[in-house]
């Protein structure tokens, strides 16, 4: 199952994908939630399939402006240098444990929106990146019953402004630029995937494809990421792991690549989907 959360008609919503359309979930809210974070926390993804396959009425996908698959995660947990072919480029050490930030859920941009070039810099990188939403609270989680706390995956473009991600050993300045982080275009339930580490990840800027790698080059894998950030915190439903970003990125090119004005930054991950966003620079108030 395809959950998307979008605004019809200037009324923010969630629903059901299904080819170019999407079930609205909208009637039955007030049973399973009117969000898709609501509907995680209840446990409604069930009786969500049940229903969402009697409607005859759907909207069509070009009718409703996508948002973020989780607009407002309580909680996002990024992951750096996670894959080998992305240790190898920077010339870093392999980890020990893993390298976590956070990003902020106001930085998020849905599929379809504008990724923002901040006017404090030129340096914004691209960083396609499987995302993992947390289906149910999870705490001190052991990595071999990991994968029943996953609701499901979506692509996310991890988008970096490099200068200012430097400024110290923090991450966090270069990682929260609003509009910088595209998140979509929908969650694919665990279920549909499989193995999050048989997964093909490509991201395309402009057409060209600029990083390419399979999910089995993770050095520290979903479960494993599950185990180690629930014993540190504890995860909710609509959390969301951002797993790491394989080599290819702009920044360890020569010359360096840097996103501008007019590209189109695609990240596409097999059995999920594309996440396509275009550049824009940001106008002053």
């Amino acid at each position: 199952m395809k959950l998307a959360s979008f605004e019809y008609r200037g009324t923010a919503s969630f629903g059901v994908v299904e080819g170019e359309h999407v079930v609205d979930l909208a009637p039955i809210a007030g049973e399973v939630g009117g969000s898709l974070k609501a509907a995680l926390a209840n446990g409604s993804l069930p009786a969500i399939g049940k229903w969402a396959a009697g409607q005859a009425v759907r909207i069509a996908l070009s009718d409703v402006k996508l948002l973020p698959v989780v607009p407002d995660p309580a909680k996002i947990l990024c992951v750096g240098i996670n894959y080998l072919s992305h240790v190898k480029e920077t010339g870093r050490e392999i980890p020990v444990h893993p390298m976590i930030f956070t990003r902020w859920a106001d930085s998020q941009v849905a599929h379809g929106g504008p990724i923002v070039r901040p006017l404090a810099s030129e340096k914004l990188d691209f960083e396609g990146e499987l995302a993992v939403v947390i289906g149910k609270t999870a705490r001190h989680v052991r990595r071999e019953d990991a994968a029943s706390y996953i609701a499901g995956y979506s692509c996310y473009n991890d988008g970096s402004v490099r200068d200012w991600q430097k400024h110290t050993i923090q991450f966090i300045p270069g990682k929260n630029f609003p509009s910088t982080g595209g998140f979509g275009p929908w969650l694919v339930t665990a279920d549909e995937v499989g193995d999050p580490s048989a997964l093909t990840l490509t991201t395309r800027l402009n057409g060209a494809v600029v990083q390419e790698a399979n999910t089995d080059d993770l050095i520290f894998d979903v479960g494993r990421l599950i185990e180690y950030c629930s014993t540190f915190t504890e995860l909710h439903a609509g959390d969301v792991i951002i797993t790491g970003t394989t080599g290819g990125v702009g920044a360890f090119r020569t010359p360096p690549l840097w996103m501008k004005a007019g590209d189109v930054v695609e990240v596409e991950i097999s059995r999920i989907g594309t996440l396509r966003n275009i550049v824009v620079d940001e106008t002053r108030y």
